[in-house]
């Protein structure tokens, strides 16, 4: 149970760091819309977090924004590493932040079920 509580603190500072990072020093043109961190998910070990990328675009706007925070995740750990104070910075690995179309995809299966609401 203490361990499930780390990595999720854990979690939560590596994405506000990457948040921070994205707002101030990564200049990236890939990066030209808008893009948010979501939540990083950090493995049991310590060893690996999955950070989540959410964009407003499509899924070729999206595909530019995993392509930049790649490109750029050398520096964003070693400023994981710095502000965090880690001996071992997780191994990034950046994904789409799938929830939102989901979410968008249940709330029009149910509206076709034709339920009137009271």
């Amino acid at each position: 149970m203490k361990r499930d509580y780390r990595q999720g603190r854990l979690g939560e500072e590596i994405r506000k760091v990457i948040s921070s990072l994205l707002l101030k020093e990564i200049k990236d043109p890939r990066l030209s819309g808008i893009v948010s961190v979501s939540a990083v998910e950090v493995t049991s070990d310590g060893g690996y977090a999955t950070v989540f990328i959410s964009t407003l675009g499509d899924a070729e706007e999206t595909e530019s924004a995993l392509t930049a925070f790649r490109s750029a995740k050398g520096l964003i750990r070693k400023e994981i590493g710095r502000q965090i104070k880690l001996k071992h910075v997780p191994e990034l690995l950046f994904k789409a932040d799938t929830s939102m179309d989901y979410g968008r995809h249940i709330t029009k299966i149910i509206d076709g079920l034709g339920i009137e609401h009271e």
